[in-house]
């Protein structure tokens, strides 16, 4: 199969295991035979750097170290970010423009996102909510950006 790049369409990448990942679209889901790691690595490659240069700039952005959000595509504001680290086989990346929520019931954490859909998740709300606004601050700063270049 061919391989996938995240888009503007792409809510979720779910890292199932070292070569297993599921993707969750906004009317669509796939099974891929790679890692997230590597779909979040190809797709940042497709829109023209590679994972350890988004999380570079995002280093330099945030001033941050660690689980970091990446500018996965500019133009369109394709932000990621992981809720564990990106090293780990299961981790969940979500796109900030379809985040809705995150609640705990009954001793598990949920991530809602936009269209209805929702991730269970054994990280906890409050490391969630850290990581949205990591992302937010992210989109704040390249929102900034691209106004102080178009003056």
């Amino acid at each position: 199969m061919e391989k996938y790049e995240v888009n503007e369409e792409t809510l979720a990448v779910i890292g199932l295991d070292k070569d297993k990942t599921q993707i969750l679209e906004k009317n669509r889901e796939y099974l891929l035979d790679d890692s997230a790691y590597e779909v979040m690595d190809y797709s940042c490659q497709y829109f023209g750097s590679s994972y350890l240069g988004r999380v570079d700039g995002s280093k330099k952005m945030l001033g941050a170290n660690y689980k970091l959000p990446i500018i996965v595509e500019e133009s369109s504001e394709i932000i990621f970010f992981p809720i564990s680290s990106p090293e780990n086989n299961k981790c969940i990346w979500i796109a900030l423009k379809w985040f809705q929520d995150v609640y705990e019931r009954n001793g598990k954490t949920y991530i809602l996102l936009k269209n209805g859909q929702k991730i269970e998740t054994t990280t906890s709300k409050s490391s969630i909510q850290n990581q949205i606004m990591r992302a937010s601050r992210l989109n704040l700063i390249l929102n900034e950006r691209k106004l102080s270049n178009s003056k």
